[in-house]
């Protein structure tokens, strides 16, 4: 898994998407997500939707270059999954990897840990 300086994770074995738990975390309860249309696409740290929760509204980059092969539609009547498991049931976008080699801009888990934790 990677990670983007947005809270954006990838799991780039399934190409899937979705927020880090930190995130998650700092917005507090999640109340509603604006998500993209399949098929879409979007440039590397491009808006790709919104998130909003009790205490504001966040926008979501994209952590690369992308485009959106499947949506989490059960978001969209229970936002709140993203709180309880952000990491599996939470996932949020499937996608097409457009340019792999923006991975390696990106950051591992130890590297995002220790960059959140001096938050």
């Amino acid at each position: 898994m990677k990670y983007s300086r947005n809270h954006v994770w990838i799991d780039e074995t399934n190409c899937t998407i979705g927020i880090s738990d930190y995130a998650q975390q700092s917005l507090g309860d999640i109340v509603y997500i604006d998500l993209p249309e399949v098929g879409e696409v979007f440039s590397k740290e491009e808006e790709f939707g919104s998130i909003e929760s009790v205490k504001s509204v966040s926008t979501l980059y994209a952590p690369l270059s992308i485009k959106v092969v499947e949506v989490n539609e059960k978001l969209e009547d229970e936002p709140e999954i993203i709180n309880s498991k952000p990491y599996e049931d939470g996932w949020i976008l499937k996608v097409e990897i457009l340019d792999e080699k923006e991975l390696e801009e990106l950051l591992n888990e130890e590297e995002y840990l220790k960059e959140v934790s001096q938050e």
